[in-house]
């Protein structure tokens, strides 16, 4: 019939294309820094949280500790992006 498509599939690979290699090292670079920029707000908010809570600060403690919440949400999502990503491209290929 003149309506039908032929079947289209797709097969990711980093090194089909010219630079591949090098935007998956400037990915793994990006989730470095990204981790590190974690780890630093991961400190700097224990240390906010910690002054806070020794001089009754209570502005203070609570920005230390959403500080320390949100950098290690953010770690746990740096760590887990390529698995989500993985997920929910498997899950999106089984839509028939």
């Amino acid at each position: 019939m003149w309506w039908s498509v032929a079947n289209v599939v797709l097969n990711p690979s980093v090194g089909d294309l010219p630079g591949g290699s090098v935007l998956q090292r400037l990915t793994d670079g990006l989730g470095g820094w990204a981790l590190v920029l974690a780890l630093v707000g991961l400190v700097v908010g224990a240390a906010a949280w910690a002054l806070g809570v020794h001089s009754q600060n209570f502005q203070q403690s609570l920005v230390g500790r959403r500080a320390v919440l949100v950098s290690a949400l953010a770690a746990l999502l740096i760590g887990a992006a390529p698995a989500l990503i993985n997920f929910f491209f498997h899950a999106g290929q089984g839509v028939k």
